[in-house]
């Protein structure tokens, strides 16, 4: 079965509602070859998925060259490419494993959301990538949680520069949609103060466990056709693993769970077993349901992870699943559900 595509805001991109989250791909947590990289992204393509994301930050470098050459060999309108600026990687003289990445690269990337700093990063994306395009363009990590009391002084370069630069490069068709690629709505609600955005990639807000964003981002992005691109729907972990495997220490926000995180996984874990639904497929499929959400990117590492990740967007889950989750208040009371099968 083919897999769903849905438009990027008012743009012409249309992405597959499964996409490759790349971050992987820069030797996070622990080192891959240049050969695993390339088969991941090869059998994403044979099974129909078409959009990759990647970042200068994901391993220093190394991710978004692994991308690269992996896409190059393929047609431009086989894919949809996104990456991320506001840091730049600086030489350090040495490689080293730093911010959970095992990567040979030796750079430190350092934050510049200024005009000059998103052109620079842009240009050496294109340099490092060697593909022809890059089709959607983030500010990576602005934001209030990232910078904490610098977060005022930085989002307004942001915005004053940062969003000039990118708002040119969209006006020039050298990129078709910008964005925000970050952990936090809230920043993104508020950046919808100072500019016009087409999509946000937004990592771990609207999932299985977190809902909170429908109470005034999520309608206002339907408002204003601002596509929301769902990163980290297993929440960096736990919606994967569950809660139930000997030996395995959930995690939640990149850090081991809370009691309170576990003990609400361990009733999603107990419906799923009763509906016979596998838990990361509800994790896949239950954002697509709102009409803001475009399509889930989860970290892709291998092969069997494709086609696992392929097999649950197209599982059957039945509607009676989702009412039970809500009836459990396990759901916001607000929270669209999906209605029919996906694929």
């Amino acid at each position: 079965m083919a897999i769903n595509k849905r438009q990027i805001g008012a743009t012409s991109l249309a992405v597959t509602e499964l996409g490759f989250g790349a971050a992987t791909l820069g030797n996070l947590y622990q080192p891959m070859s240049d050969e695993s990289a390339r088969a991941a992204i090869d059998k994403a393509l044979e099974l129909g998925l078409n959009q990759f994301d990647t970042a200068p930050f994901y391993g220093f470098g190394l991710s978004e060259r692994r991308v690269g050459d992996a896409l190059r060999a393929h047609a431009a309108s086989d894919y949809v490419l996104s990456t991320k600026v506001g840091r730049l990687l600086q030489p350090c003289g040495k490689a080293e494993d730093k911010y959970g990445f095992c990567s040979p690269m030796p750079f430190e990337p350092g934050y510049d959301y200024s005009y000059d700093g998103i052109m620079r990063s842009f240009e050496h994306s294109i340099q490092r990538l060697g593909l022809p395009k890059i089709d959607i363009l983030y500010m990576h990590d602005i934001g209030r949680v990232t910078h904490g009391d610098d977060h005022d002084r930085l989002f307004r370069i942001a915005m004053e520069g940062g969003y000039k630069a990118m708002d040119e490069l969209r006006s020039q068709g050298l990129v078709s949609a910008i964005g925000l690629g970050v952990n936090e709505y809230e920043v993104c609600e508020q950046a919808m103060d100072h500019g016009d955005f087409d999509c946000f990639l937004l990592a771990g807000r609207y999932t299985l466990l977190e809902q909170q964003a429908l109470d005034t981002f999520l309608p206002r992005c339907v408002e204003r056709n601002t596509s929301i691109v769902l990163g980290g729907p297993y929440n960096s972990g736990i919606l994967a693993t569950g809660v139930k495997r000997a030996g395995v220490v959930p995690h939640y926000n990149y850090q081991p769970a809370s009691a309170e995180i576990i003990n609400r996984v361990e009733r999603i874990e107990s419906l799923c077993n009763e509906f016979e639904v596998p838990l990361t497929a509800a994790a896949l499929q239950f954002p697509l349901a709102h009409p803001a959400v475009a399509s889930v990117i989860p970290g892709l590492s291998a092969p069997r992870r494709v086609e696992t990740s392929v097999a649950d967007m197209q599982c059957n889950i039945p509607v009676a699943f989702w009412a039970a989750l809500k009836d459990a208040g396990l759901l916001h009371p607000s929270a669209p559900i999906p209605q029919s099968p996906q694929g």
